[in-house]
This record gives structure tokens, sequence and C-alpha cells, in this order.
């Protein structure tokens, strides 16, 4: 029986946008670890010591044997190895168990070039035997720089959304909504305008609580009497998207799962990630920028026509069938 690795990035994670992309992850691989071992190693969290990897003891030389180790989405690329807290948290003296990773509709954060270090990590510890599957084409440009091969397959989370799905999608507005905030990137005015919005548009408004300090600053805005508070579990958030509501809101995974849903998705977009994904795939984003676009957009009619190419997703996914 094959051992596999699925390196998860929702272990220690403070967003529960990654525990949706690992739910997503999980689904799309079952033909491939269905009678596989599969073992799970946090990225966000250092994996090994160095010390552990310099014994090669069984369980680092197990780890370092398995077939196939894949790296499961967020935005996990960074310009930067050296920085406190990289996302994928491996150095130059940890990595060698997990050497020959394979990316997995993986992100690039922000930064325009990267430096020496990270390029010479990366080169270290990604397969150059696997076609890489990342999310955008910013982030295929990195890898392929890198002298890997890669293919721009969308998010996981995406994967779901074909054509036929997307057209049973609702055109028109429900009567209640489900929104997010960001934590990370506030501001105060935009994120204001948008809950004044959602109360004028929807008879019913919540809010999903995905990042460790959206709640705290949800508190900090006005006129929320009455917006209904859905905990931070994504069980919770997904027992919300079987009742008939749309989505709004900043955080792009919560919208996409949503969008997997069959509900009628308006992202905001506040960084790369949006941006990014939406330039390639049709996603249906408005600027925070260009909030007072927002109730028009709210109250027309509109398509999801997500544009994904499914025979790259099977080219990927047929490299280890």
């Amino acid at each position: 029986m094959d051992n596999i690795l699925l390196l998860d990035t929702s272990v220690g994670s403070l967003n529960k946008g990654d525990e949706i992309i690992m739910k997503c992850v999980r689904h799309q691989l079952m033909d491939i670890t269905e009678r596989a071992n599969v073992f799970t190693v946090p990225t966000h969290l250092s994996p090994f010591s160095s010390f552990q990897v310099a014994r090669n003891s069984f369980r680092v030389q197990f780890y370092n044997n398995a077939k196939y180790k894949f790296v499961g989405g967020s935005n996990l690329l960074t310009m930067d190895m050296l920085t406190h807290f990289p996302q994928w948290n491996i150095n130059i003296f940890n990595y060698r168990p997990l050497k020959g990773s394979v990316l997995l509709g993986v992100g690039a954060g922000k930064g325009e070039k990267m430096n020496g270090y990270t390029k010479m990590l990366y080169r270290k510890v990604l397969s150059h035997e696997y076609i890489h599957s990342v999310r955008d084409e910013r982030t295929k440009n990195y890898v392929t720089d890198l002298g890997l091969k890669a293919l721009n397959t969308g998010c996981p989370t995406m994967w779901a959304l074909t054509p036929e799905h997307c057209r049973s999608i609702p055109t028109t507005k429900a009567d209640a909504v489900v929104f997010t905030l960001t934590d990370y990137s506030k501001n105060k005015t935009s994120d204001q305008l948008l809950i004044d919005i959602l109360k004028r548009s929807y008879r019913d408004v919540h809010f999903w609580v995905q990042g460790a300090d959206d709640y705290a600053y949800f508190h900090t805005l006005t006129n929320i009497e009455g917006i209904h508070i859905i905990p931070p579990t994504v069980e919770a958030y997904e027992a919300v998207l079987h009742t008939n509501v749309d989505f709004v809101g900043t955080r792009l995974h919560a919208g996409i799962f949503a969008m997997r849903h069959g509900k009628r998705v308006i992202i905001i977009s506040i960084d790369e990630r949006a941006r990014g994904i939406s330039e390639t795939h049709n996603l249906n984003t408005i600027e925070r920028a260009d909030l007072d676009q927002l109730e028009s957009k709210i109250h027309s009619k509109f398509v999801t026509d997500v544009k994904l190419d499914l025979d790259v997703v099977s080219t990927w996914l047929n490299q280890f069938r």
C-alpha cells in the first residue's frame, strides 16, 4: 500500500478558510488516496526540527520515502523565506523529509521578486518530476521561473464549479445574505459601508466569523444590531449555506465555498488573491474601492460563469492515477 503525505495548511491556521481549502483538497484527491495510507504534516507549524532530520530517524525516513507529498493550497509561497513566520514553515535545515513535494492549487503572497535563499529552498523541496498545480498565472510564473513545471488549475475549491453547476446558481438576489470581514485587512470606512448596504438590501443578514479577530473587529463597527452571528466553524457556515442566502464579503474562499453550495456570490477584492483568480477564472468580484457600486450590483441580475479549464485539472490529476 502506498504512503502519501498531505501537507495540511489548516493545522495551526488562524483562518477557517484553510479548513475549507483542505476539505476540498481531500475530496479532489479521493481517487488517488482511497487505497493509500495518508499521513498529515503541518505547513504553518514546523514539521520537523533540524535535530530530528540530522538523526535521520525512522519517522524521518518514512516521510522522506512517501510516494507522493501534496501541499494543500493556500497563499503558501512567499518571496522571502527568511521572514519571521513563513506560511510554509520550513528551512534549509529541516526540509529534507519533504523533498519532492507537489503543489496543489497553491498561490503566492505579496511581492515581485524572490530572494536567492527562497529560490534555493523551493528548488530543493519542490518536485522536479511532477507538474505543480497553482491557482493563478502570477504564481505559475513564479514556479516556472524556478525551473519547475506548473499548470494554472485554479484553487481546488473551484474544481466543482462546472458550467452545469454555475447554471444552477440563481441570477437574482435572495432575501438573506451571509457576509464576511477580514481581520488582517481592516478598513472601517469600507466595511461600515458594506454593512449598511447589506442591511438596506436584505431582510436577514448573517455574519460568519472566519478569522481569529473577525468577531472583535465586527464589534468595532456600528449598525450591527439584528445581524446573526455564525460561529467560527466550517460546519456552522455550511448549515447557513443550506438555506436561501447570497454571499457578499471580503473572504475569497468563503465566497467560493458558497458557490459550491449553489449560492449567488459577490466577492469584495482586497488583495492579490481574489484579483489573481478572478482575472483568469471570471469570479463575480468588486474592488473594495468601488463599493459605491455594490448596492446596484446586489439588486441587478447577473450570472455565475466561472471559467475553469477542466482539461488542465484532469492533466494534473492524471499524473498520479
